[in-house]
């Protein structure tokens, strides 16, 4: 079966209109037709979509107590977000799951298994296979193709995290679908490269002559030219007879602007998604990929790319999976410092300045560094004091002002 045919164990048949209306109909300027599978078959695609989705994996979903700094492990969302959302997925499984979903169809919806009044599970949709619809009286409510028949469920039965999305619409916007003609381009560019090594005819250089060859002949020049062709045989110097002349092959220009275009495509993709080209090992136009120029690279595609993401995913967490109840008692965070985290030196400044400046307790700063707290090390401290300047020379001590021995 292809990558498509079957969701999460789940057989795709062709009666399913829903979800195959993403792979076809989609079609690009450049002729080619733009579906979820074909824009991934693009490594620049695939990579950014893998980057966006291994980022998260590294982003565990904490639940705090009202103050938003206290983690509630007794919640019962904790260990529904942080470990287990359902008995199919880990947690850095079904978050990667929104991300990777977020990034293609712009929509990821995962239906509230309850208890009562309690949720027990988060089991996700095929996004394709699910429409969000409005009765006459404008409630939502969403459509599920299964088995070629279609199920609804209820607003308040639903988890919905959207991406970009218009007003008065109700499902987000696909990336691939808004910006087909792009990923269009790209497609028709690796379809060109192909049929180019394929068919091209790909030669270092050729021999010429006035002369006609015999057949023994042309045999017994490959083999005398053979001496001299390979790595090890570099530097020899070969004898040209018979009025032979040897030209050497330069690229043919529409294959080098072959070449650019396809460069160009990779960052018009890396452009989509919000991904910093070296960080897929794109490297133009003399970017470097070592030192503090990478580090900067990655913080801009922590705010400028996972936040926003971040942040809708949290939003939906409030609306879909917090009661009016909950939302005063409960906050979902997810904790980004595993990505932000700098090296051992930039680590040990910053907890240094930190501690010192009785921003965090020595525990604090030692479970940054998944270390075990310590006899005394709950208490906040401060490493120096910060004198007045009518106060410079003086006995603190004395509160008269008179500096003198009694």
């Amino acid at each position: 079966m292809g990558l498509f045919e079957r969701w999460r164990g789940v057989p795709i048949k062709l009666t399913d209109g829903e979800f195959w209306r993403g792979f076809f109909g989609l079609g690009t300027t450049s002729g080619e037709t733009v579906t979820i599978e074909t824009a991934l078959q693009l490594d620049a695609v695939w990579a950014c979509v893998n980057l966006i989705r291994n980022a998260f994996i590294m982003l565990p979903c904490l639940v705090y107590k009202a103050d938003g700094v206290t983690v509630d492990k007794d919640s019962e969302l904790y260990s529904l977000l942080h470990d287990m959302p359902n008995m199919d997925d880990t947690a850095s499984d079904f978050w990667a799951m929104v991300a990777f979903c977020l990034c293609l169809d712009g929509n990821f919806f995962a239906e509230k298994k309850m208890i009562g009044t309690r949720l027990v599970a988060l089991n996700p949709l095929p996004p394709l296979k699910v429409d969000v619809c409005r009765d006459k009286r404008n409630t939502r409510y969403y459509e599920v193709t299964e088995d070629g028949k279609k199920r609804r469920i209820p607003e308040d039965k639903m988890f919905h995290v959207r991406g970009a999305v218009l007003p008065g619409c109700d499902r987000g916007m696909s990336p691939i679908g808004v910006v087909r003609n792009a990923v269009g381009n790209a497609l028709a560019g690796e379809r060109v490269a192909g049929k180019m090594f394929a068919n091209g005819f790909q030669v270092a250089g050729v021999l010429s002559s006035d002369q006609i060859l015999k057949p023994e002949q042309r045999k017994q020049l490959g083999d005398v030219l053979g001496q001299f062709a390979g790595s090890d045989r570099s530097g020899k110097i070969a004898v040209l007879e018979a009025g032979l002349k040897y030209q050497q092959l330069t690229i043919d220009p529409k294959d080098a602007q072959m070449l650019e275009t396809r460069q160009y495509s990779v960052e018009q993709i890396c452009r989509i998604f919000g991904v910093p080209p070296v960080m897929i090992g794109h490297a133009a136009n003399g970017t470097t990929t070592w030192g503090s120029g990478i580090e900067q690279l990655i913080l801009q595609f922590t705010k400028t790319c996972l936040g926003p993401m971040v942040r809708s995913i949290e939003s939906a967490v409030y609306r879909d999976l917090l009661t009016s109840e909950t939302r005063k008692k409960v906050a979902v965070k997810f904790s980004m410092e595993g990505i932000l985290r700098g090296d051992s030196q930039a680590r040990a400044e910053f907890l240094s300045k930190m501690v010192g400046s009785g921003i965090y307790t020595i525990d604090e700063a030692r479970a940054y560094e998944n270390k075990a707290p310590v006899k005394g090390g709950g208490i906040a401290i401060v490493n120096g004091t910060m004198t007045p300047l009518d106060m410079l020379g003086k006995d603190p001590n004395n509160q008269s002002g008179g500096g003198g021995n009694v």
